[in-house]
């Protein structure tokens, strides 16, 4: 690493990075799928044989949060075991098994002069990737940018250091073995923010995107300064509404995973929005059910007149993103109650109902404007790997080109190809 304070070094080293990244570019979008296929499968073979070499880095990493204080849930991001190693190189194999992008014909037509136009997907270039604490987006971002063709800088956080490293050695093993340029996937050596800063300057117009991936202080420093587009979601204020018409033992079930699976991703409900008209057939055992899983339950005066072992909701509850095991409930009218309270507090990441009526399931996929909407389904399958794209390098909440996880697909952009037999223009 750098000395965290050699700001002109730091400078020096992006634009380094950026000049390498932009020189890998053309060989790795012209590079055939077999070869990129390749380089995936052996970069999941490194990270099983790697295995403890990355738990040996991230224990480094682990007991440097602790004596940082880090809080139970960015710990829970940061720490790896086998089962989540096996995870990310599972991810990568599933990520090699998709599809190619790069070359696709999205759409074809003729013109009535006889021209054939097609629209062909390409690789966007350079994709700036900036991270906190998870440890496995070295490895997802990696891979997938690889996928579609594109290099990527990847700026892990400070907290991750040692286990992105232990990750990326493994990602460079892979693209050594197929002969691609070690330049595709670069991991920033610092732990220096003037990194960040340099990044989102662009690196002399060499990076083409930038994807955040963290905390709402990163992604709003990155929203706010960055000079190229930027793939984000600001935060994951996720709503779980049960319907009238909700069956109660699938409620309480999906309301316990959505909330309690892991409490520090993006797609953990954050709200909970109950029917009024089944407040006193389904609130106590989807609040009790809660409580004995370990969730603080933060109620608005209703509920805690039916539930009173919960503590007062403030203004500020339906506005947070707890990353942890709390959750602000509400009873509302009915579905249209829902997608008021809704569209007035929701961050447009993920919501979900549990119903079994047809048209309240209707009325709420078409009146909300969130980038993923679940029917009796948990939040939590608000993810990449679970849509079947092998992962994601996160969701976007914008409405310009990507939405929703973003996976290999939406890595690409795309060009026109047109035919012709001698055409001229009159």
């Amino acid at each position: 690493m750098l000395n965290k304070h050699q700001g002109d070094d730091v400078a020096s080293l992006m634009t380094r990075i950026g000049r390498k990244a932009r020189a890998a570019a053309r060989p790795l979008a012209i590079a055939n799928t077999a070869a990129k296929n390749a380089a995936l499968l052996a970069m999941a073979d490194a990270i099983i044989a790697r295995e403890q070499d990355i738990l040996d880095a991230n224990a480094i990493d682990v007991s440097n949060g602790h004596e940082s204080g880090l809080s139970a849930s960015f710990m829970d991001r940061l720490k790896l075991d086998p089962a989540r190693i096996r995870a990310m190189a599972d991810g990568i194999n599933e990520i090699a098994g998709l599809r190619d992008p790069v070359g696709n014909v999205i759409a074809a037509w003729e013109r009535p002069n006889g021209l054939h136009i097609e629209r062909v997907r390409t690789p966007l270039g350079v994709v700036g990737v900036i991270y906190e604490s998870r440890p496995n987006v070295t490895a997802d971002a990696g891979a997938l940018c690889l996928k579609a063709g594109n290099p990527v800088i990847l700026r892990g956080g400070s907290d991750s250091a040692n286990s992105s490293a232990a990750i990326h050695a493994c990602l460079v093993e892979g693209l050594k073995t197929a002969g691609l340029p070690e330049d595709a996937i670069q991991l920033v050596p610092t732990t220096d923010r003037a990194a960040v800063g340099e990044m989102l300057k662009g690196l002399s117009g060499n990076l083409e995107v930038i994807i955040p991936r963290g905390g709402r202080r990163l992604v709003e420093r990155v929203q706010n300064e960055a000079r190229v587009p930027v793939f984000a979601h600001l935060e994951g204020i996720c709503h779980l509404y049960i319907d009238g018409s909700a069956d109660l033992d699938m409620a309480v079930k999906i309301a316990v995973n959505a909330k309690m699976r892991r409490t520090g991703v993006c797609g953990a409900a954050e709200t909970l929005l109950v029917d009024r008209a089944v407040a006193g057939t389904h609130l106590v055992p989807i609040l009790g059910a809660l409580q004995a899983a370990g969730c603080e339950i933060h109620a608005d005066a209703e509920v805690l007149k039916l539930y009173a072992d919960a503590q007062p909701a403030t203004d500020a509850d339906w506005v947070t993103e707890y990353l942890d095991a709390i959750i602000a409930v509400k009873l509302v009218d009915g579905v249209a109650g829902a997608i008021e309270h809704i569209e007035n507090f929701s961050s447009h990441h993920t919501e979900a109902i549990i119903a079994e009526d047809a048209k309240a399931v209707e009325r709420f996929f078409s009146e909300i404007d969130s980038a993923i909407l679940l029917h009796n389904a948990s939040t939590q399958f608000a993810d990449g790997g679970e849509f079947g794209m092998g992962a994601e390098i996160g969701i976007a909440t914008g409405k310009m080109h990507a939405r929703g996880p973003v996976g290999v697909e939406q890595l690409t952009s795309f060009k026109y190809r047109v035919r012709g037999s001698g055409q001229v223009r009159p």
